[in-house]
């Protein structure tokens, strides 16, 4: 025998040190990277080319793995401030699925290479995935429940991994705001980044807003300090009595993860209550979803969700098209909304609801992400249409219903 054959005779092909392991038994190999260990969650893909720190730390993805349709991860490597989750670390995503791997940091603000933070914050990866192919079986399948594991010896027990994926309930009647809202009430007075001058400080606020935290981002908070309000953002467990005791000139619903249906179980009431006040109410992404809940609408579980930082919305007011970021697996169903809600904003990709406003109290609510970390501006004016409410409601001196 050759010493060429000896040589391809002794050829080892690499173990795999991360699996993809879907509920119906589909298994994908790769290579593991950020946290080891493993864990159960919804597959959803995410189209967003930039921000990928941003979307790592939405408290939205709770309960969700990440697969990023753009092929280069990592190469600006992560910093602090563009950290959204307002509280621990733990509560968000649970896993990342890159095609690319993942190069040197190569950006002046980087801190951190993005192994190293994921593993600091209990995340696990997988790279080396076809994620064209996964992100094409997610829309003919819808979004499968999966576990992710990662283990450096690549040692695996498959048949447990199937069981596991196949055993979870998944996000459907799962309510996560409880992993991820805050456990106290917290002033907020930060105001937006700036190249020159980093984040400012709002020392001279107009409103008093408070803002109910199902899974709040950072940016949201900054820009409504930007826009001259003082926050007090409050947990998810908050009555309608704590809320009105902080006498604000209006309430943020936020976004966060899980099944509408179910915080609306706790979340349903106090929304409505404060409504009801005609206290000025703005609500994004499960906040919309939820002020809908409160008003006897329904919500519907999606096929493959709106996961990305180009999405079309219109305008059905002035027939304006906005490119928005998304990050949802639930819709509001337009029918089943009641008169006084009106449908502002609608999806061209799919026609799903987008946006509601009511005609008989100052409150209007959209599923998409305005505070644009990531994507694009095109509706921070929003900010100011909720600053425009209070500002109608304190010059018409009209009285609330007393507490």
């Amino acid at each position: 025998m050759s010493d060429r054959q000896d040589a391809f005779d002794g050829w080892a092909d690499p173990v795999p040190t991360a699996l993809l392991v879907l509920a119906d038994g589909t298994v994908l190999e790769g290579t593991g990277f950020g946290a080891e260990g493993s864990a159960v969650a919804e597959v959803c893909f995410n189209t967003a080319m930039t921000g990928y720190e941003e979307i790592l730390t939405d408290p939205s993805y709770s309960g969700q793995i990440v697969t990023f349709t753009f092929p280069h991860i990592g190469n600006v490597g992560v910093n602090e401030q563009d950290v959204e989750t307002l509280g621990a670390v733990e509560g968000g995503v649970r896993g990342v699925v890159l095609h690319a791997a993942i190069t040197a940091p190569s950006n002046h603000r980087s801190q951190t290479p993005l192994d190293m933070w994921l593993k600091a914050r209990d995340i696990i990866g997988i790279g080396g995935i076809d994620t064209r192919a996964l992100t094409a079986l997610i829309r003919d399948r819808g979004m499968p429940n999966a576990v992710i594991a990662h283990d450096p010896e690549g040692r695996f027990d498959r048949d447990a991994l199937k069981a596991r994926a196949a055993a979870w309930q998944g996000m459907q009647g799962t309510d996560l705001v409880p992993d991820v809202t805050s456990a106290g009430h917290t002033e907020w007075d930060e105001t937006v980044w700036s190249l020159d001058g980093g984040f400012g400080r709002q020392d001279a606020p107009k409103h008093r807003v408070v803002a109910i935290d199902y899974g709040i981002k950072r940016n949201i908070l900054r820009l409504l300090a930007d826009a001259g309000c003082a926050v007090t953002v409050v947990p998810a467990s908050a009555t309608a009595e704590d809320i009105m005791a902080l006498e604000p000139d209006g309430v943020f619903l936020s976004n966060g993860p899980g099944d509408p249906a179910e915080t609306a179980r706790y979340a349903g009431t106090v929304i409505r209550d404060i409504v009801d006040r005609k206290v000025p109410t703005f609500g994004i992404c499960l906040g919309h979803q939820l002020l809908a809940l409160s008003l006897g609408a329904r919500t519907v579980k999606m096929h493959q969700g709106h996961h990305g930082a180009n999405h079309p919305v219109k305008d059905q007011d002035t027939g304006r098209v906005e490119i928005v970021s998304m990050n949802h697996g639930f819709a509001v169903d337009p029918k089943s909304l009641p008169p006084e809600a009106v449908e502002t904003h609608v999806s061209l990709f799919d026609g799903t609801n987008c946006g509601i406003s009511l005609s008989d109290r100052p409150a209007f609510s959209v599923q998409y992400h305005p505070e644009a970390s990531p994507g694009p501006h095109d509706s921070h004016g929003l900010f100011k249409r909720f600053v425009a409410l209070m500002e109608a409601d304190k010059a018409s001196g009209k009285q609330r219903p007393p507490r």
